[in-house]
């Protein structure tokens, strides 16, 4: 066998264990990288693996003698101790990352060195998209970028080490992977790289890397428990905050932490774990947060996640419970609205045994048009007449209560925008002033005390038009515009009257989106003129005959 002597440009890291076969795919797209075999260097270590893994591995290193490196080892229990293994071994300029159960794309490793060489990068990290239902959050890769921050707003939620580091930096800080971490153990090895670099680039307008969910779900991620999640997060955490002192950097990574590893830990299962294993969660979650959720950074989190970690902290076990059941059943709770403030009404708001601050509920900064329009519920429509003036009339339910005045019933001129769609409601923009609303209203709190219930009555205008029936409703000093759905509600039955001598009709229908439109038009419109009864016929004709 004739041994390499050159550096090879790159080598690629893949720690296995039981990854067939997917691992044959992994191998295939390392060799079929078009860098070229000369330029790249695989060691792959196989931690124990009881599968054709390690036979696998061992085929393509006799096929691939130059390339393709094994090491054969008893198994660790996680990728720390084989990829520390392999680091040891590793040659190349630069050094990537892969899991045995992803690939590449094919010029992944070519275009990632090609940018650290032309911008002097230390860190650089290639577009990654899920498969198999794998979630990737993808703002990161909108553009390609040269230089960018760990303090940043995408790269904290990035931080997994499929990414190109120089190898001179490895040694240098001699960064290696906690190997008593069973989950996360790449974040502190990526984090001090980030740290440390003098330049961090992404490259976003090619697919590097596909991150793979297996079809049994056995990825280490999701085998994990709430208390070895919790260890492994605060091992991650208490990392980080020994290299970036307390301030708005630290707080910048330490967000994506709060919001993602410790928000998992406190969502639906939660109540179902043992009251012993509850208690430790919260006291885990309390250490944490008494050390690094700051006010700034409790301000920046949606007030649900604000509001869990808050109960948890105060050790309100049983309070965090009903908060997270009580969502799961009926959804988010209404939001009180008092002196231009609004507060999510979770289990613990003003609650004496609880005695958490007024600000772990409030509404800060946050959009919550998807939250508004999902507790607004048509009950009942129909029209009101007095003598020659028609009203439609609605009784819509709001959730919202407290300081309700300004929540209006208006008849909108056109479609709502393609944002609104999903939300099924859109937050105005501040400059835009709407004029005062037409008709009365009557508002009361509901039976139950979880929403409001507004009464409206509205003024018909004797023109032809149709309009949207939409909530309008001040929040946290931003106003909601929220379209009212049928949602199956039945529609009162098409009304004539008059104005004057003139007959009017007016009908209520949802449209294709399910919004309620009240539609207005004469009953007998004015007849077109000659002129204008040739040009139609003639355009008529011209059309068919271009059909």
């Amino acid at each position: 066998m004739t041994l390499r002597t050159d550096v090879p440009d790159v080598t690629v890291v893949v720690a296995v264990y039981n990854t067939m076969p997917y691992l044959t795919e992994c191998l295939n797209s390392l060799i079929g990288q078009s860098i070229g075999t000369d330029r790249l260097e695989v060691v792959a270590v196989d931690d124990g693996s009881t599968d054709d893994s390690g036979a696998e591995l061992d085929r393509f290193a006799e096929r691939y003698p130059n390339v393709v490196k094994v090491v054969h080892q008893p198994n660790s229990g996680g990728p720390a101790a084989p990829s520390n293994r392999a680091l040891e071994l590793a040659t190349g300029r630069y050094v990537y990352f892969i899991g045995s159960d992803d690939y590449l794309g094919e010029e992944a490793l070519e275009r990632m060195v090609a940018c650290a060489d032309r911008n002097e990068s230390d860190v650089v990290v290639g577009k990654m998209v899920g498969t198999n239902g794998r979630y990737v959050r993808q703002t990161l890769y909108q553009a390609n970028d040269t230089d960018v921050s760990l303090y940043g707003p995408e790269l904290p939620f990035a931080l997994a080490n499929t990414k190109l580091f120089r190898r001179e930096l490895v040694e240098k800080y001699q960064l290696r992977f906690p190997e008593d971490l069973p989950v996360g153990s790449d974040q502190p090895f990526t984090i001090e790289a980030c740290y440390r670099a003098r330049r961090i680039s992404v490259v976003a307008d090619y697919t590097c890397y596909y991150a793979v969910k297996r079809g049994d779900a056995s990825n280490i991620t999701y085998r994990a428990d709430h208390l070895a999640r919790l260890r492994c997060t605060a091992a991650i955490m208490d990392h980080a905050a020994g290299l970036i002192e307390a301030g708005p950097n630290r707080d910048a990574l330490l967000k994506r932490h709060f919001t993602w590893e410790l928000s998992k830990l406190i969502q639906g299962d939660f109540p179902a774990l043992d009251g012993e294993t509850r208690r430790e969660v919260c006291a885990g979650i309390a250490r944490l947060a008494d050390s690094y959720l700051t006010d700034e950074l409790s301000d920046s989190l949606p007030v649900k996640l604000r509001a869990r970690l808050r109960l948890a902290q105060s050790g309100a076990t049983d309070t965090l419970c009903r908060a997270i059941t009580e969502e799961t059943e009926h959804g988010a709770p209404p939001f009180h609205l008092e002196d231009g403030r609004a507060f999510a009404r979770y289990p613990g708001f003003r609650d004496a045994g609880a005695e958490l601050p007024d600000r772990c509920f409030e509404l800060v900064g946050e959009r919550v048009p998807g939250r508004l329009a999902n507790k607004t519920e048509l009950i009942e429509s129909g029209w009101a007449q007095d003598g020659d003036e028609l009203s439609f009339t609605a009784t819509v339910r709001i959730g919202v209560v407290g300081d309700t005045g300004s929540a209006v019933v208006r008849l909108a001129e056109g479609a709502m925008p393609g944002s609104a769609d999903k939300a099924r409601a859109q937050r105005l923009p501040d400059d835009k002033q709407l004029p005062p609303a037409p008709g009365e209203f009557l508002r009361e709190v509901a039976a139950d005390g979880n929403a409001t219930v507004l009464y409206a009555r509205i003024p018909l205008e004797p023109r032809n038009s149709k309009r949207g029936v939409r909530v309008y409703v001040d929040v946290a000093g931003s106003t909601y515009e929220i379209p009212v759905r049928a949602d199956g509600r039945p529609m009162p039955l098409a009304r004539q009257w008059h104005s004057g001598e003139e007959p009017y009709r007016a009908a209520a229908r949802p449209n294709s989106k399910g919004r309620v439109v009240v539609g207005t038009r004469p009953l007998n419109p004015p007849k077109a003129s000659l002129g204008s009864r040739l040009r139609a016929r003639l355009t008529g004709a011209k059309f068919s005959k271009r059909k």
